[in-house]
């Protein structure tokens, strides 16, 4: 088992720590209304600044701008996660709350909003007019102005962005230890959302034990505040190598081909989801000799392969370098010769890492066919980009003094309505 109290670093501490992201006591999973303020900081056009002279980089890759960070969203505490694309928007997770880009023109990226929303981790996904958040940290509510003095509550909160000069929160789900990651699986006029959380806690008021399972939410889309747990399947009945945690880190689906393929600590899954409220384990792959931390899984284009990936070091050490073998903190290739997968080797960038940076194999973000997961692979016909956008995290109990001061803050604003304020142009430079 995993100390909770590290969960926060999302499995980013280093081994020796022991550390995967834990979660603890019964999450109950009942919908919350709509009644929190928050923040919405929009943005008079932000231009983007252009990249400076000393930016290492491939040759096949061209650094086109650079975003500032600008308030809420440049304290100490406010981490970058997770990236969400949809048509001329990015979307774009922080442990502050979310921001939303305009990329129409993707060498002059503009700040349209920011949302005040704290938590870790905020993990961000986008489907239709709704955008859903990961909180992977007890807080004492819901709402984007809720405290970490009852630490009562963990899951996923949901905003409307039909105006996305304007994100309205409008509810939240709670889940057994929180949502570390969650995928969207869309059916109709029902989006299906697998959360990903490790745990147990058995000291918080949140995550139980045992904590094998998975969380499915149901979301209406025409009603999204009416959102609620509907299965919580145990896909690892016998489970096995889940010394470092229990439930699952990420998951990413593929949902034309029914299939998902699910990293979970000390194992990788091949879902079958042709049903998405009962997914059925195909086939559970274990490297115990290679593999420290099943990190994330992504689908290629057409579905043909999955390559998982390892966090070795729990993304707190730099690990892709000469004196780690090519086979460790990789990425595994594996073939989908019907419903199982054949792993036909590992592949690493062959370039040596430097000490403060971390390096993590490619995941998927969202398209249009609902597959997604953790961190950053983005898709395009005829050729893939691969994002690195996690931070190294830092302990599950956030500081106090930043959550403290985020929480005054926005008690200090209008209940009931977001506040809007107009950002100041930033020249490029």
């Amino acid at each position: 088992m995993i100390s909770a109290k590290l969960r926060g670093v999302l499995l980013c501490t280093v081994l020796f720590l022991a550390t995967a992201c834990a979660a603890g006591p019964a999450a109950t999973e009942e919908q919350t209304p709509a009644t929190a303020p928050q923040e919405t900081s929009a943005a008079a056009g932000t231009p983007a600044t252009s990249p400076s002279g000393d930016v290492m980089m491939s040759d096949n890759v061209k650094h086109i701008a650079n975003m500032p960070r600008t308030a809420p969203f440049n304290g100490e505490g406010d981490l970058g996660t997770d990236l969400a694309f949809q048509g001329d928007y990015a979307y774009v997770g922080n442990f502050g709350g979310f921001s939303i880009y305009d990329i129409s023109d993707p060498t002059k990226p503009q700040l349209v909003s920011q949302v005040s929303c704290p938590a870790q981790q905020n993990d961000v996904t986008i489907y239709q007019d709704l955008l859903v958040l990961s909180i992977d940290e007890p807080r004492g509510g819901p709402e984007c102005d809720s405290g970490e003095d009852e630490r009562n509550w963990e899951g996923l909160r949901i905003f409307d962005v039909s105006d996305k000069k304007s994100p309205q929160y409008v509810g939240a789900v709670q889940t057994d230890c929180g949502s570390h990651t969650h995928t969207m699986v869309p059916a109709g006029e029902t989006l299906y959302v697998y959360v990903s959380s490790p745990g147990p806690e058995p000291d918080s008021q949140t995550c139980p034990a045992p904590h094998e399972l998975i969380s499915i939410v149901e979301i209406p889309t025409k009603s999204p505040a009416s959102a609620k747990v509907v299965a919580k399947p145990d896909i690892f009945p016998e489970r096995q190598h889940s010394e470092l945690a229990s439930g699952c880190h990420d998951i990413t689906a593929y949902p034309e081909k029914k299939l998902a393929a699910a990293a979970c600590f000390g194992d990788g899954v091949l879902l079958d989801i042709s049903d998405p409220v009962q997914p059925k384990v195909l086939q559970q792959l274990t490297d115990l000799e290679n593999f420290q931390i099943w990190h994330s899984a992504t689908f290629n284009n057409d579905g043909t392969k999955v390559v998982f990936s390892d966090e070795l070091g729990g993304g707190g050490q730099a690990t892709c370098d000469r004196n780690t073998p090519n086979t460790k903190g990789a990425n595994a290739v594996y073939d989908l010769i019907g419903d199982k997968l054949e792993r036909r080797g590992y592949f690493k960038i062959p370039r040596e890492q430097q000490p403060t940076r971390e390096l993590r194999g490619p995941q998927r973000l969202p398209d249009p066919g609902g597959r997604q997961g953790h961190h950053g692979a983005v898709l395009v016909p005829g050729r893939r980009v691969d994002l690195g956008t996690s931070p190294t995290r830092r302990t599950r109990r956030r500081s106090a003094t930043s959550s403290a001061a985020r929480t005054r803050a926005a008690a200090s604003r209008a209940p009931g309505r977001p506040t809007t304020t107009t950002a100041t142009s930033t020249p490029a430079t």
